[in-house]
């Protein structure tokens, strides 16, 4: 049966992740995302997914400074994005730099906490280069996220870094999404990791796939302040545009990614003003899309409240996509894993037509 692009055709089984889009579900392994947010870090969270337990403490300290090790950019690495010109974007540098990557090991999981590692100084390397900022190393004294930052911005502010983590924890996994399966599809033919993540990228680079919270940014942007929300809202349900952040292809109703991490924003002692402005942003269009488009089931993504966070850090938002992609690679390299320890090749069939 022809089933365009795929869809409702079950073609893996994964005990990663789970989502259910009725009951607005999404379990890590068997943990929802909301316990997940409450207990672990973005190294626990990460260890679960690729090893499929939380780590003990001794194991998380092993995990930890592999990290640290190859957060380090090779020479030629540096060579590379040094000679890349400056109009590329940084989805387009990340799928360079990535699959010039040199693998040190013949073990898929080693392998994985290299590439996992890397992405964020890609990221902060390549970013700094073109603003023609000093270059920060990596600081072995800090944890992946806070690593990150610090790279980034030259300097740390715990409350941004809190709610930066709990975005990257929250999109590390998300089913066989269209880049999940190019990677899954990659290493199914026994090619390596490096080729499987540089297929993934390449999806993630798709604006039907990662695109970014820039269209959430723009209507916060427009919105500027509290008072004009409900005009803002109103003129574009009139126009009838869409409204950024609002709806999920898979959650028919509350996006718990969005909620977890909206319950997190509102444990901070001082929100940012861009994170006030969007709390009182969705609960204004929340209400205007009950009313005038009541049986369509619209709640705010992911992608809203990360745009929020995004704002409030100041990063750049040609940043957006990469940032994303530096925490689903996780995902991905559990799911290439995953594959190649069970594995079939993809070979869909074509249906032939004549025109």
């Amino acid at each position: 049966m022809y089933k365009p692009g795929l869809k409702g055709v079950t073609a893996v089984e994964t005990s990663l992740s789970q989502i259910n889009g009725e009951q607005g579900m999404l379990l890590y392994r068997n943990t929802p995302i909301q316990e997940i947010i409450k207990k672990y870090s973005f190294e626990e969270t990460a260890y679960y997914l690729l090893y499929g337990t939380i780590p003990a403490k001794e194991k998380l300290i092993i995990f930890e400074s592999n990290l640290k090790i190859y957060r380090k950019l090779p020479i030629h690495i540096m060579r590379i994005l040094d000679s890349l010109p400056k109009e590329l974007s940084m989805m387009d540098v990340l799928r360079t730099a990535v699959s010039s990557v040199t693998l040190e090991h013949d073990s898929y999981l080693k392998n994985a906490n290299q590439l996992i590692a890397i992405m964020p100084t890609i990221i902060a390397y390549r970013y700094r280069k073109i603003k023609n900022q000093p270059i920060i190393n990596p600081d072995d004294n800090l944890n992946h996220v806070n690593n990150f930052i610090y790279m980034l911005k030259g300097n740390i502010n715990t409350t941004h870094a809190s709610m930066l983590e709990t975005y990257l924890i929250m999109t590390m996994e998300h089913g066989l999404n269209a880049s999940t399966f190019s990677a899954r599809v990659t290493i199914s033919t026994q090619s390596d990791l490096v080729s499987a993540i540089t297929s993934a990228i390449g999806t993630m680079k798709g604006p039907l796939h990662g695109g970014a919270p820039s269209g959430v940014i723009r209507l916060l942007d427009e919105i500027n302040t509290e008072d004009r929300i409900i005009e803002v809202i109103h003129n574009k349900l009139k126009n009838k545009e869409r409204i950024m952040g609002f709806g999920h292809r898979v959650y028919k109703t509350v996006d718990p990614r969005a909620e977890a991490l909206k319950n997190k924003i509102n444990e901070l002692d001082e929100l940012p003003e861009w994170i006030k402005l969007a709390i009182k942003t969705e609960k204004e269009t929340i209400k205007l899309l009950n009313k005038h488009k009541p049986n369509q089931r619209l709640y705010t993504n992911v992608e809203y409240y990360a745009a929020a966070i995004m704002k409030s850090l100041d990063i750049d938002p040609e940043l957006f996509t990469a940032i994303f992609s530096s925490s689903r690679v996780i995902g991905w390299c559990a799911h290439a894993i995953e594959q190649i320890n069970n594995n079939t090749i993809f070979r869909p069939t074509a249906k032939y037509i004549t025109k």
